[in-house]
């Protein structure tokens, strides 16, 4: 495995960082409530962001998603991405990319998804879907839904089509939600058979949780540096054990998160078998970004819990992914099914590279001794 990041998806990345550190400030964010920043969201696609995802693979986005995710960046950027750009380029025809593919990088179309499949949408041989997603992220802002129906197969809707009615949803965090109710709406077919939606749904948990080990860096680095500057009994808080325990223990969480992300998003890149993979990142970016966030609002003392404080939005975000992602046993329970489906290894046979058994285990333990502490 190799995570270092070409020259390409570097450069990527600091421009992101440079643009989301300069627009996605505290104050734009609260001024736009839930909705997104219109502004912000022209600068990413204007400087190309958006279309270079194509070009620089889920690795290069899991870079790009940690900067919107390090100032909690209020754009459709993770969903536009994970459910339009890289399903199109990946699954959709010729004519499909062609059309699709320039109007999703300019931000002239926005996509988001009825991920995972379980609202229990249906479709007709003709392509007519019918039924409900009771909370898409983005919605309000979409032009393309990517909608999975029961079979598993993957349909794009156009929001202003006739049978389509969205609705506004709030949700923990500000992410323009809504609810999609689809009443013989026409759909457009992304590619074919029920592994296409297993790959995408792999890249989508890869996307947020790259997104989740950006919102837990901020989160830390917030709280690092309210730490280090806030006195008590003339000295600063960072000086306390306690405080460097808990800030030690977010820091793991955080890598942890960020290294099981890399490590999915690179087995995508490199076509090889990344559901087991995904899944172990989308554990970690719930149960460990759940901690982190909560961490990081603990560490800020009474200013942690003023809803208008900057780090609020890091809890906030931290928990929306959590639950966006699905709680832990959820996670469990699934990759416990995959890998039961798996055939024996014949003897000999090398091991699967999947860590997640040993990476529970070594969770489990450093959790014991931080409660132990406590």
């Amino acid at each position: 495995m190799d995570f270092r990041p070409t020259e390409e998806q570097t450069a990527a990345a600091g421009l992101a960082a440079h643009i989301f550190r300069d627009l996605a400030t505290h104050e734009r964010s609260a001024a736009a409530g839930s909705g997104s920043d219109a502004e912000l969201w022209k600068a990413l696609t204007t400087a190309g962001l958006t279309a270079a995802v194509a070009d620089v693979g889920l690795l290069g986005l899991v870079l790009l998603l940690e900067e919107q995710g390090r100032t909690t960046a209020q754009v459709p950027y993770a969903a536009t991405c994970a459910y339009g750009i890289l399903p199109v380029a990946r699954h959709g025809s010729a004519e499909q990319r062609a059309r699709l593919l320039p109007a999703l990088g300019t931000g002239e179309a926005v996509a988001t998804g009825a991920f995972p499949g379980r609202a229990g949408i249906t479709a007709t041989p003709d392509g007519r879907l019918t039924g409900t997603a009771p909370v898409v992220p983005w919605l309000r802002d979409a032009t393309h839904v990517l909608v999975p129906d029961a079979q598993r197969a993957l349909w794009l809707v156009r929001t202003d089509l006739p049978g389509v009615d969205t609705s506004a949803v709030e949700t923990t965090a500000p992410w323009a939600a809504g609810r999609l109710t689809l009443s013989g709406a026409r759909g457009e077919r992304l590619g074919q058979g029920p592994e296409v939606y297993e790959d995408v749904l792999a890249v989508a948990r890869t996307a947020f949780a790259g997104l989740q080990a950006g919102v837990c860096a901020g989160s830390l680095a917030r709280a690092v540096e309210y730490t280090s500057t806030r006195e008590q009994f003339g000295r600063p808080l960072s000086t306390n054990q306690a405080v460097m325990l808990r800030a030690a223990d977010a820091h793991m969480d955080t890598e942890a998160i960020r290294v099981t992300t890399y490590e999915a998003a690179w087995r995508v890149d490199e076509g090889l078998p990344a559901r087991e993979h995904a899944l172990t990142a989308a554990w970690w970016a719930s149960e460990a970004g759940k901690r982190v966030v909560h961490s990081g609002q603990h560490l800020h003392g009474g200013m942690g819990a003023d809803l208008d404080h900057p780090v609020h939005r890091h809890f906030l975000w931290g928990r929306q992914l959590d639950a966006y992602l699905g709680c832990g046993s959820e996670l469990l329970a699934e990759l416990g099914a995959l890998l039961a489906e798996e055939p024996p290894q014949p003897p000999g046979a090398p091991e699967s590279p999947v860590s997640l058994t040993s990476t529970v285990g070594t969770t489990t333990a450093t959790e014991r001794r931080t409660h132990e502490g406590r």
